[in-house]
């Protein structure tokens, strides 16, 4: 029998991980004077983007989803970002870090073709 990666394909369920990925990946890096600004940022960017996303779901109009929905790709564009600061502050971080930036681009694909598909349909 073949194994199958389950992916989750609740964005909402999904961007609640990723953003709990991304507290993992701070709360087990040692702050330091160099790192603690990049974890803030980190953290900032990345528990943003299903918070965001939930404001869209709760979107009062079409535009209001579309500004949300770009929102979450732009948090999410940043959070790569930090990501790759992270590594180069901390080393130790590189293979949980790249395993969350391949879920980031990932987004980054899904909220684009979300933002894409409602400029065409208007």
């Amino acid at each position: 029998m073949i194994a199958t990666v389950n992916k989750i394909y609740d964005l909402e369920e999904r961007t609640a991980r990723f953003a709990e990925s991304i507290i993992d990946i701070c709360k087990s890096t040692a702050p330091s004077y160099l790192n603690s600004p990049i974890i803030n940022q980190l953290i900032r960017s990345g528990t943003s983007v299903g918070a965001n996303y939930c404001e869209a779901n709760g979107a009062s109009s079409k535009n209001d989803f579309r500004n949300k929905i770009h929102i979450c790709k732009k948090e999410v564009q940043e959070t790569k970002h930090w990501l790759r600061m992270l590594v180069k502050c901390n080393s130790e971080t590189t293979v949980q870090a790249r395993l969350i930036w391949r879920e980031a681009q990932e987004l980054t694909l899904i909220f684009g073709k979300i933002t894409s598909s409602l400029k065409i349909k208007n």
